[in-house]
């Protein structure tokens, strides 16, 4: 059974305001996947579990027509509020439906959403709108995002792994202990024999320390961790004040590079299946 979190409105801005953007270079990845297999105009794009639209926008130039759906309504109406490219748009759906005619999408894609879907039935309704050749990619990032800051990096990431540690408990049980197992079981109940499988891909971005805090606290296992424990906000803020001491910083103003470790995977419909 699918899953669905991130639905209450003040939860879907603090996912709008520090998730992060998949990187080009992974958006450059899907895209020449899919190019050696479709030479043609590139139609029509969908992105599940879209969210607030941050990885949809960004297929905006190479598609004709960019879908996204959520089954959040708070989600889409930040999405739909914000400005964006006239060829997207945004639907609210299930992952297990896609409302669209068979065979008609080059490609189906998720960031960071995928662990959360009925797998089965989320590929099998896949498979029905991919046009032969077209692309499935499902891209996601581990939560122990580490911290550079000089030669304060080693202490830095020994009090983050404190703070991961703390939330890890309050983990849904749907997705088990390791979202990169479940990418890799996605991946291994995949039909089609061209597919590739790739993890490690590491991304440095330069964010506030205050929107790392906020990135991990927009976790659903953080989330999970306030709902039984208002102590949760006490954590984050003794975090907080234990970085900003370690790194000698006046605010969390103060930006840090964060580390974010993707993995995903890549399968094209065969031509007759």
């Amino acid at each position: 059974m699918a899953q669905r979190h991130f639905e209450e409105k003040q939860h879907a801005k603090s996912y709008h305001c520090y998730r992060v953007s998949p990187p080009q270079e992974l958006v450059d990845e899907v895209l020449n996947f899919l190019r050696k297999r479709i030479h043609d105009h590139l139609d029509l794009a969908v992105d599940v579990g879209c969210g607030s639209g941050q990885g949809t926008e960004l297929l905006a130039p190479y598609f004709l027509t960019v879908v996204g759906i959520d089954i959040s309504r708070a989600q889409l109406e930040i999405a739909d509020g914000e400005e964006h490219a006239p060829n997207v748009c945004y639907r609210e759906s299930l992952a297990e439906d896609l409302p669209f005619e068979d065979e008609s999408a080059d490609l189906v894609t998720s960031f960071s959403a995928a662990h959360w879907f009925d797998h089965p039935r989320f590929l099998r309704k896949a498979d029905r709108i991919l046009r032969p050749g077209g692309c499935l990619a499902l891209l996601s990032y581990t939560m122990d995002f580490e911290l550079e800051y000089g030669d304060k990096t080693p202490k830095l990431n020994e009090i983050c792994q404190e703070f991961y540690a703390a939330v890890h408990p309050y983990r849904k049980a749907y997705i088990g202990s390791s979202s990169l197992q479940v990418y890799k079981n996605i991946y291994d109940s995949v039909s089609y024999s061209d597919k590739e499988w790739h993890e490690c891909h590491r991304s440095r971005q330069l964010m506030p320390l205050s929107r790392f805090i906020g990135l991990v606290e927009s976790f659903s296992t953080y989330q999970g961790f306030l709902e039984k424990d208002p102590e949760a906000k006490t954590l984050s803020k003794n975090i907080t004040e234990r970085l900003l001491e370690e790194m000698g910083a006046p605010s969390t103003d103060t930006e840090v590079t964060v580390v974010v470790k993707y993995f995903y995977l890549l399968a094209s419909k065969p031509e007759t299946s």
